[in-house]
């Protein structure tokens, strides 16, 4: 019988360290996955630190989940995570809710050029940047409070 994985906490990043305690996976094997699935990318900051968000500990447990419980091969685990991505994008088209834990926008597309001297969560300065920062803000608080119901 499998030890069920512990709750996530609620803060805004995780290090890859907390993530693989929350999942159950090794670091190595996190760093493996964000090679293979493109969907999974972290906040890189100083020293290429990465820095998780609550959607991706979901999306790293569903891949998880695929992997080890649910048989799948990596390729078998990538294609069925974008079938799984593809059916929230329609979902979502039509006003319906998405799958606990998956993150559909595209986020990893728009990289923060923070100063390296700033925690993972301060403020960007430009005002692209900040656009994107309250986006991802947003973003994070619709995902909370999906999970609170």
């Amino acid at each position: 019988m499998e030890k069920a994985l512990p709750p996530i906490p609620a803060k805004r990043y995780f290090t890859i360290g907390e993530v693989g305690e929350l999942c159950a996976v090794k670091p190595h094997v996190l760093r493996y996955w964000e090679q293979e699935f493109t969907q999974l990318r972290p906040m890189k900051r100083r020293g290429n630190r990465r820095y998780y968000q609550h959607h991706e500990v979901l999306m790293i447990r569903r891949i998880r989940d695929l992997l080890y419980d649910q048989g799948f091969t990596i390729s078998g685990a990538r294609n069925k995570m974008q079938e799984i991505l593809q059916l929230e994008r329609e979902k979502r088209r039509n006003g319906e809710v998405w799958l606990d834990g998956v993150e559909v926008v595209e986020m990893a597309d728009f990289e923060i050029n923070e100063s390296d001297d700033q925690p993972p969560d301060a403020a960007p300065h430009s005002f692209s940047e900040r656009l994107l920062y309250l986006r991802r803000e947003l973003f994070e608080i619709r995902n909370l409070l999906s999970l609170a119901h």
